[in-house]
Formats: C-alpha cells, sequence, structure tokens
C-alpha cells in the first residue's frame, strides 16, 4: 500500500525526494495552508518501501498508508 504525504503537514524539506528509489514524489505547484512548498506522492508508482518514513525530518509528514484525503494533488 502506497504512503502518504499529509499535505498540511509537509514543510517542504525534501529530503523524501531524494532518497525515494522510485521517484514517485514530486513537488506541488502551489503552497499549503501553512504557506510553505509541499510534495506529494504518486500513489501508482510508490513501492511501498518506507524510506520517505525514515528520512523525513517532520513528524507526521508522511504516513505510512494511502489517504487520498490528507494528501491534495496537483489540478
Amino acid at each position: 500500500m502506497p504512503h502518504t504525504i499529509v499535505t498540511d503537514v509537509c514543510e517542504g524539506v525534501a529530503d523524501c525526494v531524494e532518497a525515494c528509489p522510485v521517484a514517485c514524489i514530486h513537488p506541488a505547484d502551489t503552497k499549503n495552508a501553512k504557506g510553505t512548498d509541499y510534495f506529494w506522492i504518486d500513489f501508482e508508482t510508490c513501492i511501498d518501501c518506507g524510506i520517505c518514513l525514515q528520512v523525513c525530518p517532520v513528524k507526521g509528514a508522511i504516513v505510512p498508508e494511502e489517504k487520498p484525503d490528507l494528501q491534495r494533488l496537483p489540478v
């Protein structure tokens, strides 16, 4: 099951982007509710390896399950 980046918790640190072995994490073209950049995970590409969870310094920014309601995707 894919992981989810919680849009309004993400602070745009991007450690997850470089660590992802399948390049499924992408930058959004807008800001989140905190006014920071954020990233999103492509559920179709995610292999559920958990590396993003391990490297993200922002507590609660990534959850180990597919939760589309928590992650805003590009329009």
